[in-house]
């Protein structure tokens, strides 16, 4: 049982939903990273996913666009960030997940990146242009290293094949919860709320909803029907905006409305 597994364990247990912040290394500078996952672990979180800039993002929205674009200006390498987090291991006990795309773990080699990222700490990594299709060129390696590859489904994801991938590791379900890309919604389908129930009935492994969520008024509709939220633009604009303490209230306030540990 890895640290993703233990957590979601200790939440369930307490009848608790989990709050997961992503940020995008190197924003700010690569340098931030280690105080900025210490911060976000002070604030509450459950686990932290923090995302590889990429060149040619396929999930991101303009925030996490613009984002990625200041990191790689600043020189962000994917060899960097994972020494970063080697550094940052250190001091956080949540898990830490890695978002990154296919590309870049084929430039870095699949042996030398699941070695590397073992090595430094990291708990989940989640490959959004990964079809489950293709991914043992990477499973066998990543359940050698003890390290859960986290898989998504979309409201446009056929329910046969929701369960196929839901039956699929150890960690938690990613539930994608626009048709589209990332960033701050308003409004959500009017079909989000079942699906995100039917979804939650056919998963042996918790659920966890992202894309779009960024007021403690989502968080708390969502979190009726899974096991917890993932919020990315809303943190990212709030650490490029130095809002820290909007931050602290928007996680705490999650944390008062759904007890979260």
């Amino acid at each position: 049982m890895n640290r993703i597994e233990q957590t979601f364990s200790i939440l369930q247990s307490n009848n608790k939903k989990a709050f997961i912040p992503y940020i995008l290394a190197g924003d700010g500078g690569l340098n931030s990273l280690v105080d900025r996952l210490s911060i976000l672990e002070r604030f509450g979180a459950s686990a932290i996913e923090v995302g590889v800039p990429f060149s040619d993002p396929v999930a991101d929205g303009p925030t996490i666009q613009q984002a990625g674009l200041r990191a790689l200006q600043n020189g962000t390498t994917l060899k960097g960030i994972i020494a970063e987090l080697e550094k940052a291991r250190e001091i956080i006990s949540i898990p830490i997940l890695l978002m990154t795309y296919l590309n870049p773990i084929y430039s870095y080699g699949i042996d030398k990146f699941v070695h590397d990222i073992r090595s430094a700490g990291v708990d989940g990594c989640i490959i959004p242009d990964l079809p489950i299709e293709e991914e043992e060129i990477i499973t066998p390696q990543l359940e050698e290293a003890q390290i859960e590859l986290i898989r998504l489904v979309t409201l446009t994801t056929p329910l046969e094949r929701v369960k196929t991938i839901s039956s699929k590791g150890r960690g938690f379900l990613y539930t994608v919860t626009v048709k589209g890309i990332t960033g701050v919604r308003n409004e959500y389908d009017a079909k989000l709320q079942q699906f995100l129930k039917t979804v939650k009935e056919i998963s042996p492994i918790p659920v966890m909803a992202g894309f779009g969520i960024s007021t403690k008024e989502q968080m708390a509709e969502l979190t009726e029907y899974c096991d917890g939220v993932i919020v990315g633009s809303k943190i990212v604009d709030l650490f490029a905006q130095n809002g820290l303490s909007e931050m602290e209230e928007l996680m705490s306030s999650f944390k008062q409305e759904t007890k979260l540990v």
